[in-house]
């Protein structure tokens, strides 16, 4: 009987492992190229706005984080850098920076969601037509999936 409990729980420890490798890997698997630096440079280049994602946020840590620089520009939000791999990655532009779950949740209805981040080295987010950048001064990368805050930036 102890053999088959043992058998038992390490099968499902290792059901539960492998699970848990899949949800984290299947992302990274999963994501278009990145844009390359030069292109992602040229449009920084006609940004209104930038910030700097950092790793040292109150919520970020070892599988949630964000470094780089991102900028905002008339027509898109581009990064230079990298974030933690993860599903269902979402950007929002805030009137106010968080850098907390209970934060970015206190003040989700008055934000505005950009559009999904799709790569994890670089990227570019089209900004979508009606959006002013101006009325806004944080850029947030948010997991929608697990509610899960990943970075920010504040850009003015």
């Amino acid at each position: 009987m102890t053999r088959f409990l043992t058998l038992a729980i390490t099968h499902l420890a290792f059901a539960a492992g492998g699970f848990a490798l899949g949800i984290y890997a299947l992302p990274i698997l999963m994501a278009p190229d990145a844009p390359s630096s030069a292109e992602v440079a040229g449009l920084q280049s006609k940004s209104a706005y930038s910030g700097e994602f950092r790793r040292d946020l109150a919520d970020s840590d070892i599988l949630h984080w964000g470094e780089g620089t991102v900028s905002i520009g008339g027509d898109s939000v581009t990064l230079v850098g990298s974030v933690a791999p993860g599903p269902d990655y979402r950007l929002y532009l805030s009137p106010e920076f968080v850098e907390t779950e209970n934060d970015f949740m206190a003040l989700k209805s008055s934000m505005v969601q950009v559009g999904p981040v799709k790569t994890f080295e670089n990227f570019i987010v089209p900004l979508p037509e009606g959006i002013d950048p101006s009325s806004y001064n944080t850029v947030i990368i948010w997991c929608e999936a697990f509610g899960q805050f990943i970075t920010a930036a504040q850009y003015q």
